[in-house]
């Protein structure tokens, strides 16, 4: 889950300008299970993560042999955003690919 945003107040005296920091990133991982098939991983790589053949193959294997594969780095509320898409197509299709994030 994102951190909350800060709370902001109406009667802020003018500030003198604030370097911005970049948002956290957060890593978009998928997990090795016996059930989810390397194809519809794959597929899932190219649909929801836009990943060429070749990319998602490699991620795919990744998962595969090493039980966990980085789909992508993402702002909080994007990474959120895929691993709910993740976990809906693969009820949708009946497997129970896991997907988590974890900051960067």
């Amino acid at each position: 889950m994102c951190p909350p945003l800060p709370d902001l107040k109406e009667d802020v005296a003018v500030r003198s300008r604030q370097q911005t920091k970049p948002p956290p990133m957060y890593k978009v991982l998928l997990h090795n299970d016996d059930y989810t098939t390397m194809e519809f991983v794959v597929r899932i790589l190219e649909t929801v993560f836009h990943k060429t053949t070749a990319e998602a193959t490699r991620i795919m294997l990744n998962v595969h042999e090493r039980g966990i594969g980085i789909c992508g780095v993402y702002t909080c509320e994007v990474a959120e955003t895929k691993v709910e898409s993740v976990h809906y197509v693969a009820r949708e299709n009946g497997f129970p690919l896991k997907c988590s994030m974890e900051e960067e």
